[in-house]
């Protein structure tokens, strides 16, 4: 709490840190903890400038009656403050727990003024707009400038009846594509089982990580100048020759060989359009977005351990083209259309593909409309989301069945059976 005299530059008098979680203190006051709850199991690789900003309100604040849409009402006295202060996870789901702060009052602020401050200040001050999915609630949304309006986007049917607005992404509408069950359980209510990440998918995300921080350095050096990493976090010795062999054969292909010094990297592009047809923001994370001569070029680089086999539709193998095609021809990302491309990277073990694709083809542009509307126009209608796995999902597998109201196992056989939708 950091109470001003007068109204500062951001016409603030008071300053308020808050943290959420259980709290608890000792009879003495000497000891306070702050219990972070995650839904299932300890979230492990929470941030270090979370984990600081709870333990130094658990370290300088005190305890106070916050009414809905109310100033907070303070105590006359600050009460007594904690020598010490710890921060701990806890799974809700199989009881586990970590502590994940345990530090005296003077390393709270030490942590706090470190990794947290800065970043507080900043959100304070910053005056930027930031599209994404926090976009469906705000009300200035129909003549926000930051927000490009795509009517039509999805091509899909306008609710029946009024329904609160919405996010999509690609991601969201193949979840649903596998089953509808499963998307609301797991991409609305946030309900995963916690398993362990398979070997591709680690592997694959330990990659990506390399390559948006290495795309992210000022200044921009292509990545075959670049040292290969000793380690990649979250992977074992036994799997990481597999990911630097891909780092390897990215270097031939990086897109920064060759661009110029004055041009745009953006790693880990965020885009959000509104279609007000269906009431939608659709929502895009590009794995890079570069200017190349007055163009706008999105690349999305996959790992993949299946070999290359026939060129086939490519936006259809990966939807998320389909739609960076659809927002590359609305003149979402603007840039000149004549140098404006997609660009499409695979990366093997043993070799890489680089695709490129013309979003003003009418070919192309036809096929991912098709794409888009195909994954779009069940979700867009969709009220129960009944469990309905496709033919080639394999519900035994599924993260949310622990959950699934519907998921039943049949005599002996193991099948699954779908017994109706999901109460809301």
């Amino acid at each position: 709490m950091t109470r001003l005299r007068a109204q500062d530059g951001r016409g603030a008098d008071r300053y308020e840190r808050t943290a959420w979680g259980r709290q608890y203190a000792s009879a003495d006051g000497s000891l306070r903890e702050i219990w972070i709850p995650s839904m299932d199991s300890v979230k492990r690789d929470r941030p270090l400038p979370e984990i600081a900003a709870a333990a130094y309100v658990a370290a300088s604040g005190v305890p106070v009656d916050m009414p809905y849409g109310e100033r907070t009402q303070l105590p006359d006295s600050d009460g007594v403050l904690p020598q010490r202060v710890r921060v701990v996870g806890v799974g809700l789901g199989d009881g586990s727990t970590q502590v994940l702060a345990d530090w005296d009052a003077a390393e709270a602020k030490r942590q706090f003024d470190a990794h947290t401050k800065e970043l507080m200040s900043s959100a304070a001050d910053g005056r930027e707009f930031r599209p994404g999915q926090d976009c469906i609630r705000c009300e200035a949304l129909s003549g926000c400038q930051a927000v490009p309006r795509v009517p039509g986007l999805l091509d899909a049917s306008a609710p029946l009846r009024p329904r609160k607005r919405r996010s999509v992404s690609v991601s969201d509408l193949r979840a649903y594509r596998d089953c509808p069950a499963r998307y609301y359980l797991t991409r609305v209510l946030k309900l995963r089982d916690g398993r362990t990440e398979n070997t591709a998918i680690r592997r694959g995300r330990a990659v990506d990580a390399w390559l948006n921080e290495r795309h992210a350095a000022k200044p921009a050096t292509p990545c075959r100048r670049v040292p290969l990493p000793e380690y990649l976090p979250g992977l074992s010795a036994e799997e990481l020759p597999a990911a630097l062999a891909m780092i390897r054969q990215h270097r031939g292909r990086c897109p920064l060989d060759g661009l110029a010094v004055d041009e745009t990297v953006e790693p880990q592009r965020r885009l959000a359009v509104y279609d007000p047809q269906t009431d939608v923001v659709v929502i895009a994370d590009c794995d890079l977005v570069y200017t190349d001569r007055g163009g706008r070029v999105v690349r999305e680089t996959k790992t993949a351990s299946h070999p290359f086999g026939e060129r086939r539709e490519l936006v259809r193998t990966y939807p998320q083209l389909a739609l960076a095609v659809l927002l590359m021809a609305s003149g979402t990302l603007g840039g000149d259309p004549r140098r404006s491309r997609i660009e499409l990277e695979v990366l093997r073990k043993d070799g890489a593909r680089l695709e490129e694709i013309d979003p003003f083809d009418a070919v192309t542009l036809d096929q991912s409309r098709h794409v888009i509307t195909e994954l779009a126009a069940g979700w867009a209608a969709d009220e129960t989301y009944i469990a309905a796995p496709a033919r080639d999902f394999d519900c035994t597998d599924c993260e949310a069945r622990r959950w699934c109201p519907s998921a039943r196992t049949a005599r002996g056989d193991g099948a699954l059976r779908t017994l109706g939708g999901i109460p809301r």
